[in-house]
């Protein structure tokens, strides 16, 4: 990979990290509101398929170990198996996907903004509810209507803002020569 890849794989870890704590909780959910959401849609419209999974990837191993990157500070294996890892294990299969469908439409709002809401948030959610329905002993429609329901329009607001966000920066990166050697 290039040197240009790489700074924006570590920007984009660095990125999701920061994003984890925006966040706050909610009182009948355990799964809590934060940012990560817009910073994975950023990463999946910016990156590769294997650039952004490698970088949930590393994300989420930087967790395991103790690094405190998840909600709120969390970290640990017993993070990831709470009710609510589901949701972050789903960025290893959504980010890959929205970037490979990204990489076969047109680059502007309406067609990220589609991707984002349509293929990678449903990804999120299925895989999310259904982690936490088999974790926390919920019927699924219980789990839809604690866990997924109520984030429903905020989730799509962060996705306009990922859109957003993703199409600027495509287009400054794109217009800007990156130093790939310090000769």
């Amino acid at each position: 990979m290039k040197t240009k890849d790489l700074t924006k794989m570590a920007i984009c870890i660095a990125l999701l990290s920061v994003s984890s704590y925006l966040s706050f909780p909610l009182p009948f959910t355990p799964t809590m509101v934060t940012a990560q959401t817009i910073m994975i849609n950023v990463s999946s419209l910016l990156l590769t398929p294997q650039q952004v999974f490698i970088t949930v990837m590393l994300y989420l191993l930087m967790g395991l170990l103790g690094f405190p990157v998840f909600a709120g500070g969390g970290s640990g294996l017993a993070y990831i198996v709470s009710p609510s890892g589901g949701f972050l294990l789903a960025f290893l299969i959504a980010a890959p996907v929205m970037s490979l469908i990204r990489q076969k439409v047109a680059v502007n709002f309406k067609r990220y903004l589609q991707v984002t809401v349509f293929i990678g948030m449903p990804i999120i959610y299925l895989i999310g509810a259904v982690w936490m329905s088999v974790v926390a002993h919920m019927a699924f429609m219980a789990t839809l209507n604690a866990a997924v329901l109520p984030f429903v329009i905020g989730d799509t607001l962060k996705c306009i803002i990922a859109s957003t966000l993703a199409l600027r920066l495509e287009r400054l990166t794109s217009s800007t020569k990156w130093v790939t050697s310090y000769e």
